[in-house]
């Protein structure tokens, strides 16, 4: 019942938040779209558009253990907005510590994983618009004491937290403990693992990541109270890619029309799949904490 509620409470927020937002097992490619794009939109004329994934985000891209296929919320998504394009999209895999870089350097047509929206990637690749708004939460042990608030993380001179590297909860985390308590992984499951094993103190994560992280292993750890910055999540594209405009043009489509909603409340609402019921990437190595 409380992991229900707490999925509610996220669901509101995602609601409030796409109103708000208007400015291998490979998975294999996906089928050509039929006939022209939806009216009053774009048409890219069957284009097939090469996109960079993780695969090992939920809710947003991962593959099922029991039956090898990908699903998530960037799988469905891009599947209607190429529907609505008339374009293929063709999900690729890749590390997340070198996925923006890649689309940077024009190996892929863009990117889908849950990319929050910075100044700083703008520098070197174009966003879309933002298609969602997400809270960073920080989960510590749940027999953990020392934890009530974020004040108490903050007022702590020895407290040390895991994060994925390379994302913006890394940069969090280091405003918060600084860079001499932070320890950087590979994957936010590797990180979680390391609290759950009491070498790191809390994880420092998006709400939506957590929430599942906790409802796999809620016997062991817990979100701690109040949130950290709230972010806008965008698709990224190389400097000056003329999908941009077609890909925002839909986005603008699909909240005007409700997709998006309906796209929240299935993956981010109810029963969701758990990080023990997904394969790990092919890139993934063994797990090791990146000093």
């Amino acid at each position: 019942m409380k992991r229900t509620s707490i999925f509610g409470l996220i669901l509101l927020a995602l609601m409030v938040a796409i109103s708000a937002c208007a400015t291998p097992a490979t998975p294999a490619p996906a089928q050509p779209t039929q006939g022209a794009a939806s009216s009053g939109l774009p048409d890219l004329k069957g284009r097939k558009i090469a996109v960079a994934i993780e695969n090992a985000y939920i809710p947003f891209n991962y593959i099922r253990l029991d039956n090898k296929q990908a699903e998530g919320w960037d799988y469905d998504a891009l599947a209607e907005i190429c529907k609505r394009l008339n374009c293929v999209p063709e999900f690729k895999e890749i590390a997340w510590d070198g996925m923006i870089t890649a689309v940077s350097q024009g190996q892929f047509d863009m990117a889908a994983d849950g990319i929050t929206i910075t100044d700083e990637r703008a520098k070197t690749v174009d966003f879309s618009d933002g298609y969602i708004t997400v809270d960073q939460r920080i989960i510590v042990g749940k027999d953990d004491t020392r934890f009530k608030t974020i004040d108490d993380i903050k007022a702590s001179t020895t407290t040390k937290l895991g994060t994925q590297k390379g994302t913006t909860n890394y940069d969090e985390a280091v405003k918060l403990v600084g860079e001499s308590r932070v320890v950087a992984f590979d994957t936010f499951g590797d990180a979680v693992q390391a609290l759950i094993s009491k070498d790191v103190d809390g994880v420092v994560i998006d709400d939506t990541a957590g929430v599942g992280y906790v409802g796999v292993n809620a016997d062991k750890i817990r979100l701690l109270e109040g949130k950290l910055v709230g972010q806008q999540l965008g698709f990224v594209f190389p400097k000056g890619s003329d999908l941009v405009k077609p890909v925002n043009a839909a986005i603008a489509a699909m909240r005007a029309d409700g997709t998006l909603e309906a796209l929240a409340k299935k993956w981010f609402a109810g029963k969701q799949v758990t990080y023990d019921e997904i394969g790990s990437p092919s890139y993934v190595p063994t797990a090791t904490p990146n000093p």
